[in-house]
């Protein structure tokens, strides 16, 4: 092990430490006043180009020579420019990297007692977007914990499949399990406990989460686990897509892309420029069941008992999930929104998730609102969406975990109740229809409005309510629970509890607040 301390020509503190990619150089960086050690862009696998496009990650056969600057941002994976990243990045297909910042550094003397709980992050983005490069790790490290976040592939070049062994599909998720599988070997030397990994994510990162708790692939690597508004648990009849839509769908963007039928389709797609294969994107990509990293459903799963169920869980939604990802429906501006859209919306969403009543739910749904006003059926809308796209599968996936574990491991839920204002401006949800949409939870997490550059646009609810929240979270990580106040969520088997997340803390919990419509909409779907 080799760890050492300069100063560099810029006068600030770096840090070489060696690890199995070669000797990487951070540096020391400060947040909530704690000093913290800073690494990014380490490389965690080959680079997936060529051969290796669509293929499962290669690990680094041999420490690369030299130093690794670990100073700056590494590459974020190729996907389309949406505007959703505040800042410019650089895409390549080079980007299998991921981010450090933790607390303390070992020295040999370091026993196994003093290694810090490990909190692994994997990001949202509808496995299309996204980057490590946007979620600062150092309020939450300065919480005790080690914090490590890596990049995958997104898109087609993480979940094309092709039904054969150099294609298998789902790579992305095998980024996840490889860079998880790094941190395993590697993070004792940054001062985290691998036998104390907390995996983590929002959205498609919480799908990715419940992705690796069914995988047999990821059995084993990790102790806790954080689901926020995201399960792979749809339709108990079929999935998102099918092995025959998904080779179907990469056939058709070969042909657009020039091939043809004489060729092997996957070897073509090898050959043509990263960018075009970006610009073909359309929409969210999603991954394939039936394969080696994820050989049943969730339901499936559950029925025979064949998932990793030794872990704690704490999971999640926020009370209007349906407000933001509507916005796939709805555009934000729209100012005359109608009962036939509505109905197109409903129709529309069962071409991505498949066997939706449309009658029995659009008259769930619109039962007593007023059909010819637009802010009651946009309400109507984001409930509805919300529901069957993240509520509901959440909820579900934590419930059935819960009743499968019993009181061996503590099994969570939140509901969080509170929008900041900045945040519901940005988000564009300040109206009242849209209320406390999708992935307003993260702000909070991540201690955004602790950090000085911007600090003056929060108030002091919101910076209390993000130190509670952080805490919590890395509580969770250290200890299994994230306070002594939450209850869990079957604690009484015929009542589920949901803590109800708000900086007012002496709200009481939520008492089975998704029975209702569950029992009379939602199971038939579902279970």
């Amino acid at each position: 092990m080799l760890i050492m301390i300069h100063l560099n020509y810029k006068m600030t503190t770096s840090v070489d430490v060696r690890t199995t990619s070669g000797t990487v150089r951070g540096r020391v960086v400060v947040a909530l006043n704690t000093t913290l050690y800073q690494f990014q862009g380490i490389p965690y696998a080959e680079p997936p180009i060529g051969a290796l496009r669509f293929a499962k990650p290669k690990p680094i056969q041999q420490p690369r020579d030299g130093i690794i600057d670990a100073t700056k941002p590494g590459n974020s994976c190729m996907q389309q420019e949406m505007g959703l990243i505040p800042f410019p990045i650089t895409q390549s297909e080079d980007s299998l990297v991921l981010n450090i910042w933790t607390p303390t550094l070992p020295t040999d003397n370091t026993t196994n007692q003093s290694l810090k709980p490990v909190m692994f992050w994997i990001y949202g983005g509808g496995f299309t977007i996204g980057t490590i490069d946007k979620y600062n790790g150092g309020p939450l490290a300065a919480h005790d914990v080690v914090f490590v976040a890596p990049n995958y592939r997104l898109g087609y070049f993480g979940f094309l499949y092709g039904d054969r062994e150099d294609a298998p599909g789902n790579v992305g998720l095998y980024d996840q399990l490889l860079a998880l599988k790094w941190v395993r070997e590697n993070i004792h030397l940054f001062g985290g406990d691998k036998d104390q990994i907390t995996i983590f994510g929002e959205s498609a990162g919480s799908w990715s989460v419940s992705a690796h708790i069914l995988s047999p692939l990821s059995k084993g690597l990790f102790k806790r686990a954080i689901m926020s508004s995201g399960a792979h648990m749809y339709n108990k009849d079929r999935d998102v897509i099918s092995k025959d839509e998904a080779i179907a769908e990469g056939k058709r963007i070969a042909k657009e892309l020039g091939w043809s039928e004489d060729m092997d389709w996957i070897q073509y797609l090898r050959t043509v420029e990263a960018k075009d294969l970006v610009d073909k994107a359309r929409g969210m990509t999603f991954p394939v069941l039936g394969t080696e990293f994820l050989p049943l459903s969730a339901q499936k799963a559950f029925d025979n008992n064949n998932l990793y169920f030794d872990i704690d869980l704490m999971a999640g939604i926020t009370s209007t999930e349906g407000s933001v990802l509507s916005k796939l429906y709805i555009a934000p501006n729209r100012e005359v929104y109608t009962l036939d859209d509505f109905l197109s919306g409903v129709k529309a969403s069962d071409d991505m998730f498949h066997g939706i009543d449309v009658h029995k739910l659009t008259a769930y749904y619109l039962k007593g609102v007023d059909t010819s006003s637009t802010p009651a059926l946009k309400r109507a809308f984001y409930k509805f969406y919300g529901d069957l796209f993240m509520k509901y599968p959440t909820y579900l996936f934590a419930r059935q975990m819960a009743t499968t574990v019993g009181n061996r491991h503590n099994i969570y839920f939140y509901e969080l109740s509170y929008q900041s204002q900045f945040f519901a401006k940005h988000f564009q949800c300040d109206d009242k229809e849209s209320a406390v949409g999708h992935g307003m939870d993260l702000p909070f997490v991540f201690g955004i409005p602790l950090l000085t550059q911007m600090a003056d646009s929060f108030d002091e609810t919101d910076r209390r309510f993000s130190r509670d929240v952080m805490r919590m979270w890395t509580n969770f990580a250290k200890y299994g629970k994230p306070d002594d106040k939450w209850p869990q969520l079957l604690s009484d088997p015929n009542v589920p509890k949901v803590k109800d997340l708000n900086p007012d803390s002496n709200r009481p919990p939520l008492h089975d607040p998704y029975g209702h419509c569950y029992e009379n909409i939602w199971h038939d779907y579902f279970i």
